[in-house]
């Protein structure tokens, strides 16, 4: 069977639903009475990088741990994504959250000032092939506010829903004098079900493509098979998320254990991962897709990793390591 290529797909979609733009500017005024805080970045080694420059700043929706003053969009860590206590006061956008057919991760709510402008980036995470995607629903917004998206202009009307392929280079510019643009930012895990509300244009590319979907959930927590805590040597690339062969580089001690709140989770290289399941006995790392999952041996012998890229599965088993005690 042929596939159709990433490259081949626009840059941008409209998504079916369209939200009430009235109720939507409406619940603004519940979390405004305050200064968001300034934009950061996120790196894939789990650190929160520099504030923002310009004035583009965030509030909170869902964040690592919950955390109400995070404004990164996080990743794979010790803590599950959680709603903040900002999402309380908007119950319309909380409806809309909870309708939709995916696992979250990260939920801002991103004022872009006006006369702001960023530089041009990529966010390479977020990839079809990878089954994470990033979505938009536009609050506030004036015409001299757009995104240019691989050197395509958009501006999204309030109430519309869209992905957008930020894989590719894209910046923010605000050439408004009064208004500051507002979007809903929604890191989420991309689902059959979140795809069919993908135009008919893209249906091709989405069940036929190098496209990686995500089981929904939520999930019941398996029993671990095994005694904890429990380990193995693990590839470094396994928890590398820069890595371009993740099931390579030399074997290092892993620990799987119970970590904050009882959550299963994974420590090693000195970084520990909250890991989430995904159906019966398979693992992913919280903040991350389907893209890395583990899968412990019946009888906990061993561990079986898995790396997905589009629909290509690649595999590799791991033994326990030794008790020494």
């Amino acid at each position: 069977m042929t596939t159709t290529s990433l490259t081949a797909a626009a840059e941008a979609a409209q998504l079916s639903p369209v939200f009430d733009a009235g109720r939507l500017a409406a619940e603004l005024a519940a979390v405004t009475t305050h200064t968001w805080n300034v934009q950061r970045t996120h790196t894939y080694g789990g650190q929160v990088g520099q504030a923002a420059s310009i004035d583009w700043r965030v509030l909170p929706l869902r964040s690592l741990g919950g955390d109400s003053e995070r404004t990164d969009p996080g990743g794979p860590g010790p803590q599950p994504f959680a709603a903040t206590r900002w999402l309380d006061q908007l119950p319309y956008l909380a409806q809309i959250l909870h309708s939709l057919p995916a696992p979250l991760n990260a939920v801002r709510l991103m004022a872009l000032g006006p006369g702001a402008v960023s530089n041009p980036h990529s966010d390479p995470k977020y990839r079809l092939d990878r089954g994470i995607v990033r979505l938009h629903i536009p609050v506030v917004t004036d015409p001299g506010a757009v995104l240019v998206l691989d050197g395509v202009e958009h501006c999204w009307q309030p109430g519309t829903f869209w992905y957008g392929d930020f894989s590719r280079e894209h910046l923010v510019r605000n050439t408004s004098q009064t208004v500051t643009r507002i979007h809903v930012v929604i890191d989420a895990l991309l689902t059959a079900d979140l795809a069919a509300w993908f135009p008919d244009s893209w249906q091709q590319l989405l069940t036929r493509g190098e496209v990686l979907f995500n089981r929904t959930g939520p999930h019941p927590a398996p029993a671990w098979p095994a005694g904890l805590p429990y380990e193995a040597l693990l590839p470094s690339g396994f928890a590398d998320f820069d890595a371009a062969a993740p099931l390579d580089g030399a074997l290092i001690p892993a620990r799987i254990d119970r970590g904050a709140g009882g959550v299963l989770a994974l420590t090693i290289a000195g970084r520990t991962f909250a890991l989430v399941p995904v159906g019966g006995p398979e693992f992913r790392f919280s903040g991350w897709s389907e893209q890395r999952t583990l899968q412990p041996d019946s009888d906990g012998g061993g561990l079986a990793l898995r790396v997905r890229r589009g629909r290509a599965l690649a595999d590799r088993h791991m033994t326990a390591a030794p008790r020494t005690s």
